[in-house]
């Protein structure tokens, strides 16, 4: 039944990719592989707020878990249950719809505004983002993007060391996983209305034969 075997490629597609989500994130959260800037409190809020864990990564990983309990269940019965559980299927995927969707908006943010570094400000050195934080005067800085300059990734922040290409690579790569399961979501609310859809038929069928001489 093509509603099983979407539902067998998608739930496990989504496993991976909210596990990678949760890596990502947790990543973030140690720049240049150092415990010491998150216990003193120097990480990014947009890290902090660890989208890729509740938005990308457990939200996703609750409708997977279920969607290939029910692929499986097709494959083995030929039948994929009740209507009920294509419309819990439904709502999973609606809530990892929700989930991915706020990780790529956070994620989005984290991008745009920079990562959380030391770096020198009028002189003396102070903690800030400070790719957003651009005096109004120092109108050459304000006019360069950092994500497309990339002589100003070593040159502005002091410490973490390299904490810009850290920033840029793991929000980026939540930025790609979170859309990807944006998709894979949808499919399977699309895939799970045609399931409950043919369930429903497929449960009408035993009382119309019943009734014939």
């Amino acid at each position: 039944m093509c509603v099983g075997k979407c539902s067998r490629i998608l739930g496990p597609c989504l496993i991976a990719l909210g596990t990678l989500s949760i890596a990502a994130n947790v990543l973030l959260l140690f720049p240049s592989w150092r415990w010491s800037y998150l216990q003193e409190g120097h990480i990014s809020k947009q890290a902090m707020q660890v989208p890729g864990v509740w938005g990308g990564g457990i939200i996703v990983l609750l409708a997977a878990a279920q969607i290939t309990a029910v692929g499986w269940h097709c494959d083995r019965s030929s039948n994929c249950g009740t209507c009920q559980n294509m419309f819990l299927s439904i709502i999973l995927s609606g809530m990892a719809l929700l989930g991915s969707s706020a990780c790529f908006i956070l994620s989005g943010v984290g991008l745009t505004d920079g990562p959380l570094c030391l770096y020198n400000q009028t002189g003396a050195q102070q903690w800030g983002y400070p790719f957003v934080n651009v005096k109004p005067e120092d109108s050459y800085t304000r006019t360069r993007n950092y994500l497309y300059d990339q002589s100003l990734w070593t040159s502005i922040c002091i410490e973490p060391p390299n904490v810009v290409t850290w920033h840029v690579v793991f929000f980026s790569v939540l930025l790609v996983i979170s859309v990807v399961e944006m998709v894979l979501a949808s499919l399977q609310i699309i895939n799970g209305f045609f399931g409950c859809l043919c369930g429903l038929r497929k449960g009408a069928d035993p009382g119309r034969n019943r009734n014939k001489p």
